[in-house]
């Protein structure tokens, strides 16, 4: 993989991490397109520059990240669901992981509920919850375990489990942020040892590639978090959808017809 390569799929990450619209779709179609292997480091790497976009969300709002130990034991159960089922189902996530056409049609399906979420919780754009409890953690979270089937989208999922505990658009996009940080960092962790352990290391060209990614996924997530918030409170869900959706169908098109493709 080469360093123009690396940019390109940061930014893939930057953009796509936060928002409703699944970034395992995102990366398949631009590793394909760019005609990247699937090479160990190249997985590693697709997973490990999102140390960046987490470092995003904990500079944009640093203050709640100081603000009480409370904050911590909250995502912590919102971060357990997630980390159980992951533990325990482990290996049927990494055979969905390698279907392609299961990451399109959970864009398409994806697409079709964001279609209807503004209608169903019209009320949530200016009313309800702001901050958020254990219980409503610990539900959020179990939405959170849908998004281990690739192409639900995290975001999505979570968002749309604050939406159903009453949050606001804007408390349900930003308690899906913070709540990515212990997720992603488990993932991320998690991958970086698992590649280790499989005897492969880091050359200088690894680490260099690291750096940069990280570092260009940061810049692009702290733009796309800003202007997410600002979008969804005023224009809601429908565009995210409708984009799912075209998504979906060009990666279907793509594989059902023989472009060979794999999930990074």
């Amino acid at each position: 993989m080469s360093i123009p390569e690396a940019i390109v799929l940061a930014i893939i990450e930057g953009l796509t991490e936060f928002l409703p619209v699944s970034s395992t779709g995102h990366m398949i179609i631009g590793s394909s397109v760019m005609g990247i292997s699937s090479h160990p480091f190249v997985k590693t790497y697709t997973v490990a520059i999102q140390l960046g976009a987490i470092m995003s969300v904990v500079v944009l709002y640093w203050k709640r990240f100081w603000q009480s130990w409370t904050f911590y034991f909250v995502l912590a159960l919102g971060f357990l669901p997630a980390a159980i089922a992951g533990f325990l189902f482990n290996d049927t996530i990494d055979k969905l992981l390698e279907r392609v056409d299961v990451v399109g049609w959970m864009l398409i399906a994806g697409g079709i509920v964001l279609l209807f979420i503004d209608r169903l919780f019209s009320r949530s754009s200016t009313e309800g919850l702001v901050e958020v409890s254990y219980n409503q953690s610990w539900k959020i979270g179990l939405f959170q375990c849908i998004a281990l089937v690739p192409g639900v989208s995290r975001s999505a999922a979570t968002i749309i489990g604050g939406l159903t505990q009453g949050l606001t658009k804007k408390a349900a996009a930003e308690f899906s942020f913070f709540l990515a940080v212990p997720t992603m960092l488990a993932a991320t962790g998690y991958k970086l040892l698992k590649f280790c352990l499989e005897g492969n290391s880091f050359g200088k060209n690894e680490i260099s590639l690291l750096l940069i990614g990280n570092l260009v996924a940061f810049a692009v997530a702290m733009a796309a978090i800003k202007y997410f918030i600002g979008f969804l409170t005023r224009h809601g869900f429908k565009v995210f959808g409708y984009y799912r959706i075209a998504l979906g169908v060009i990666l279907l098109l793509l594989y059902y017809f023989g472009t060979e493709m794999e999930v990074m």
